[in-house]
């Protein structure tokens, strides 16, 4: 493989000069977070206004993260080609571009040219550059976490405030309006960027493997098309698993091979031997399936169900948002404090625990905050999970490799968004009724006591090591 020349370690920077890099970083992860969330409170206004159904809204929401998550890695090594700072403000502009066409969106069809497509490319373009530049701006480890800890936050936020936010915008105005606040706050961003600067030379010698960025994208896309066309065909949803594992084998085997003839893939299997990054990774899909899968299931099942409107619905997410934003920001205390591995099984626990909650109140008593103390629990799970796998994961390779992690990690978690709202979605709109609630919901309790048992895996922190 071709030798990799390594970068100088960038000196930490001022704590004023950290903030100003750390504001348009947070907020770019805020509104892409946000984007994939916001939707799920105008289920009943989207498909009134465009005369769809909550399967058409499902298919908009859940290709928004699976193009995310198809272009994550492509996006992570174009960060090496052509700069970090390039690909975040040239995100940063397509995904405000998919904003104002999803503003005025006269279709589905349109609707899914801007959010799902546009603001998907976006965010994969801009997603790395924002953990690669905090990685490399934040060289302390207690600085890093505390980065980590307002990014991952702000994330978290934005997919818990997201039907909040979402709720009040559309009953106030429209969900129009909701993309409309989006293009605002890309604006800002765009204004705030001008403040970041990119530590690591843009290398466009590097080559890019185009061959191996479209197995990846379309081993990606057939898996969770196949999770979505469960409910209509289930000779169809093997058919697509089947060739989407296929597809992604090849990818694996392509790239074995050309990294064994001294060529450089799209993405390096030698990111797989860090058995401490791997199950980083794995734990960071997961919370990102049951967060997904948890608010679009809720959210789907209150307006369609229950019969709630957007702000109604909206609120009773407050808890949620609650709870994460508490456990997120004290992120860097709990690091001071506790290992990951304990962060994260502790995560684990609550969102299981919440979500159990929610089955037992959210589904059985028709008082709209019943709902609340379920969210609650997992939002404050979630949250306290949500920073230590990204540190686990990022710290576990060299500041060169950042690019190469950072969409495969990116890609993990955000292939775990669509996969929530594809595997909890199909589930309840098959039905839609209190009984598919629960199933959805207790499928969703499995994969997060799925989570804690690999969370139980990483070392113990007298056993962690952070060399790949």
């Amino acid at each position: 493989m071709a030798e990799r020349t390594a970068a100088p370690r960038v000196a930490a920077r001022p704590v004023a000069a950290g903030r100003r890099v750390l504001a348009p970083l947070a907020l770019a992860q805020f509104i892409c977070s946000f984007a994939g969330s916001n939707m799920n409170v105008m289920i009943n206004d989207i498909s009134a206004d465009l005369n769809t159904t909550v399967q058409g809204v499902q298919l908009v929401i859940t290709l928004f993260l699976l193009v995310m998550a198809a272009l994550m890695i492509p996006g992570g090594r174009l960060t090496d080609i052509v700069g970090r700072q390039w690909c975040l403000r040239t995100g940063l502009m397509i995904f405000g571009a998919g904003a104002v066409i999803s503003a005025v969106a006269p279709s589905l069809g349109v609707l899914i040219l801007g959010n799902s497509i546009l603001e998907g490319v976006g965010t994969a373009l801009l997603i790395p550059s924002v953990y690669i530049l905090t990685t490399l701006l934040f060289t302390e480890t207690a600085a890093r976490a505390r980065a980590f800890g307002m990014i991952m936050a702000a994330g978290g936020v934005g997919a818990a405030a997201g039907p909040l936010l979402g709720g009040l915008i559309t009953s106030a105005w429209s969900w129009r309006a909701a993309f409309a606040f989006q293009a605002l706050i890309v604006a800002l961003v765009l204004v705030l960027s001008r403040s970041v600067t990119d530590p690591l030379p843009a290398d466009p010698q590097r080559p890019f493997d185009v061959v191996g960025a479209v197995q990846s994208a379309a081993g990606l896309t057939l898996v969770v098309m196949g999770v979505l066309a469960a409910s209509h065909s289930l000779t169809l949803t093997v058919a697509l698993l089947v060739a989407g594992v296929l597809v992604l084998a090849w990818f694996l085997h392509r790239a074995r091979v050309e990294e064994a003839a001294g060529r450089e893939p799209l993405l390096s299997i030698s990111l797989f031997h860090s058995r401490v990054a791997n199950l980083g990774m794995i734990t960071q899909n997961l919370q990102w399936l049951v967060l997904m899968g948890t608010s679009f299931t809720v959210a789907a099942y209150l307006q369609v169900v229950r019969g709630y409107d957007a702000i109604e619905t909206g609120l009773i997410f407050t808890s949620a948002t609650v709870g994460m934003l508490a456990t997120s920001l004290a992120a860097a205390r709990f690091a001071r404090r506790h290992p990951p591995r304990t962060l994260i099984m502790t995560g684990f626990g609550l969102t299981a625990a919440g979500t159990v909650i929610l089955i037992a109140l959210g589904g059985t008593f028709s008082n709209p905050w019943a709902s609340a103390p379920g969210l609650l629990t997992s939002g404050i799970g979630i949250g306290m999970m949500l920073t230590p796998s990204v540190t686990v994961v990022q710290s576990a390779f060299p500041e060169q490799r950042q690019g190469e992690i950072s969409g495969l990690s990116r890609s993990v978690s955000n292939l775990g968004s669509s996969l929530g709202t594809a595997i909890a979605g199909t589930i309840l709109v098959a039905g839609l009724t209190t009984h598919a609630y629960a199933a959805a919901l207790v499928t969703l309790v499995v994969l997060a006591v799925a989570g804690l048992a690999c969370a139980a895996l990483l070392p113990r922190p007298e056993h962690a090591s952070t060399t790949p």
